[in-house]
C-alpha cells in the first residue's frame, strides 16, 4: 500500500513540473493579429446617419431586429493578386527570385449607400490586382477601390449596379456605452452572413501605445474571427458603430477580445475621401502622455486621469489658443479624456480648421480653452529599404517635370548613394503604381506594406523620362 502511495505522489509531481516547465517556456505569448483570411468638392452619394436621439435599451433586447436590419448589407470581399512568398525550402534557398502566383484573400465589408459604397480594412483589399465584392443573396460584382486610409486601416470601395442596395446607416460612437449589447456581422471562415453577439468591453483602447499609429479602438467580446475584418459592429438598433478589425490572441482565432475602428472615425475617412481624395488630419499641435503616478508625483499634478501636455507646437492651434507646458487636458466637447488614446480617438474623427473645446487644468485651475485644429502635414520622410530622404516640392518645381504630383528627392542616406548616383532633386511620381501627391502618402504606403514586401518606385529622370525600380 505505501509503495502504491509513493507512486501516486510521484506521478502528481512529475505532472506539476511538466505543466509549470510548459507555461514557464512553450506557452505562446499573446499576439494582435488584424484579421483577414488567408486563401471634387462634389459628394457623389450621401449615407445616412442614424437619430441616435432614443431611450436607454431595457435588458433582454431583442437582437433579431438588428440582424435582419443588417446581414443583408454586409458583404464577402475577395481579392486577388499576386505572391512572391516561396512555397517551399528549396524555392527559399535558389538563388533567383521566387515564382509570381496568383492568391485569393478574403475579409468583409459593409454597404453605406444603397447605390453601392463599402467599407472595409485597408488591409483586406490591400495588395489585390482584383476585387469581387459578394452581396447576402449571392449576386457577385466587380470593385474598384476609391481611396485608403492605412494609418486608421480603413478602405472605401464601390461596386456598380442599378439595384437599391440594403445598406446600414452610421451610429455615433462617442455615445456607444462600456456594457451596451452589440452585434458583429461578417464572414468569418468563410461562413457567409454569420452574426454573433457580446458587448462593447471597453473604449478608447490603444493595442500598442509604442506605435506611431495612434490607435483608439472599440473593444468586444462578441466572437470575430479570421474573415470578419471589415464587417460591421453594430448596437441592438442596426446602427453601425464600429469596423471590425482585429483581435489579441494565442492561437490567431478568437478568444474573448476583438476591436473595431470606431464609427464616427471611419465615417470621417469616408467624407474626406469623397469630398478630397485622400484624408484631410486635424491635429491639437501638443505632445505628451497619459498621466501615471510617475508623472503625477514628479510634476506634483492635482488628478490621476487626463493627458499630461510635454510641449506645444510652434504657431499650432493649441499654442494660439494658450494651452502650454504642464497643462492636464481633461476634457474636448464634454468627453472626459483618461488617457492619450481618447485625445487622440476623438481627434482623428475632426477635420482642419474644426474648433473643439478643451478643458485643462493647470496647477489648481481648470480652463476651457477653444482651440482651432491645425492641418496635419509632415515635410520631410526617410524610405529606409530605400536608402532615400523625400520632401514636399514646390509647385513651381513640379511644373519643370511638367507634373501635378510628386515628391522630391531631398538626399541619399549613404555616402555610397550620394557619391555613385546624383539623386537630389528628382521627382517620385508613383509608388506600387499609385500617384503620389505628398509626403504623408509615401509614408502611408510605405508604412502598410509588409516585411520583405517590393516597393516599385516610378522616376522621373532629368530629362522628364519615366523610370521604374523595384526594390525589396
Amino acid at each position: 500500500m505505501k509503495r502504491y502511495l509513493s507512486l501516486l505522489i510521484v506521478a502528481i509531481l512529475a505532472g506539476a513540473l511538466t505543466l509549470s516547465a510548459y507555461k514557464m517556456f512553450l506557452e505562446p505569448e499573446p499576439t494582435v493579429v488584424t484579421q483577414s483570411e488567408v486563401q471634387p468638392n462634389i459628394i457623389p452619394t450621401t449615407y445616412t446617419v442614424a437619430n441616435t436621439n432614443t431611450t436607454p435599451l431595457e435588458v433582454g433586447a431583442d437582437f433579431t431586429i438588428a440582424a435582419e436590419k443588417t446581414v443583408n448589407a454586409v458583404v464577402h470581399v475577395k481579392q486577388y493578386g499576386v505572391s512572391k512568398t516561396p512555397r517551399n525550402l528549396m524555392e527559399f534557398l535558389r538563388n533567383g527570385a521566387p515564382e509570381k502566383r496568383r492568391i485569393q484573400g478574403a475579409g468583409s465589408g459593409v454597404i453605406i449607400t444603397e447605390d453601392g459604397y463599402i467599407v472595409t480594412n485597408n488591409h483586406v483589399i490591400d495588395g489585390a490586382t482584383d476585387l469581387e465584392v459578394t452581396l447576402n443573396n449571392n449576386k457577385s460584382y466587380k470593385a474598384t477601390v476609391i481611396g485608403t486610409s492605412p494609418q486608421n486601416d480603413i478602405a472605401l470601395i464601390k461596386i456598380d449596379t442599378e439595384e437599391k442596395l440594403s445598406y446600414i446607416p452610421f451610429g455615433d460612437s462617442n455615445t456607444a456605452k462600456i456594457g451596451e449589447w452589440v452585434l458583429a456581422v461578417g464572414n468569418p471562415f468563410n461562413l457567409t452572413s454569420t452574426v454573433t453577439a457580446g458587448i462593447i468591453s471597453a473604449k478608447s483602447r490603444d493595442l500598442n501605445e509604442a506605435d506611431s499609429k495612434y490607435q483608439s479602438f472599440i473593444q468586444t467580446d462578441a466572437a470575430i474571427n479570421p474573415g470578419n475584418s471589415g464587417g460591421a459592429l453594430v448596437n441592438v438598433r442596426g446602427e453601425l458603430i464600429g469596423i471590425n478589425t482585429a483581435i489579441t490572441s494565442q492561437t490567431g482565432s478568437y478568444v474573448g477580445y476583438a476591436f473595431a475602428v470606431p464609427s464616427n472615425n471611419a465615417r470621417k475617412i469616408v467624407e474626406d475621401i469623397l469630398e478630397f481624395g485622400d484624408v484631410q488630419r486635424g491635429i491639437l499641435g501638443i505632445t505628451g502622455g497619459t498621466i501615471n503616478p510617475e508623472v503625477t508625483k514628479e510634476y506634483n499634478i492635482s488628478v490621476s486621469q487626463g493627458v499630461f501636455v510635454t510641449s506645444v507646437t510652434e504657431n499650432s492651434g493649441a499654442e494660439k489658443a494658450g494651452l502650454k507646458e504642464g497643462d492636464v487636458i481633461r476634457e474636448i466637447d464634454g468627453q472626459q479624456i483618461r488617457k492619450f488614446s481618447d485625445l487622440t480617438g476623438y481627434v482623428n474623427s475632426k477635420s482642419p480648421n474644426d474648433i473643439i473645446n478643451v478643458k485643462i487644468v493647470r496647477q489648481t485651475k481648470e480652463l476651457v480653452l477653444p482651440v482651432k485644429l491645425s492641418k496635419y502635414v509632415i515635410q520631410r520622410y526617410v524610405i529606409k529599404d530605400v536608402g532615400i530622404e523625400v520632401a514636399n516640392p514646390k509647385q513651381d518645381y513640379l511644373k519643370k517635370f511638367n507634373l501635378n504630383h510628386g515628391v522630391v528627392i531631398s538626399k541619399a542616406l549613404s555616402t555610397r548613394m550620394q557619391q555613385r548616383y546624383n539623386l537630389e532633386g528628382l521627382i517620385i511620381s508613383e509608388i506600387d503604381g499609385k500617384k503620389i501627391k505628398n509626403v504623408l502618402e509615401v509614408k502611408d504606403i510605405i508604412e502598410s506594406k509588409y516585411q520583405d514586401e517590393d516597393i516599385t518606385i516610378s522616376l522621373i529622370d532629368r530629362s522628364g523620362e519615366k523610370r521604374e525600380f523595384v526594390f525589396q
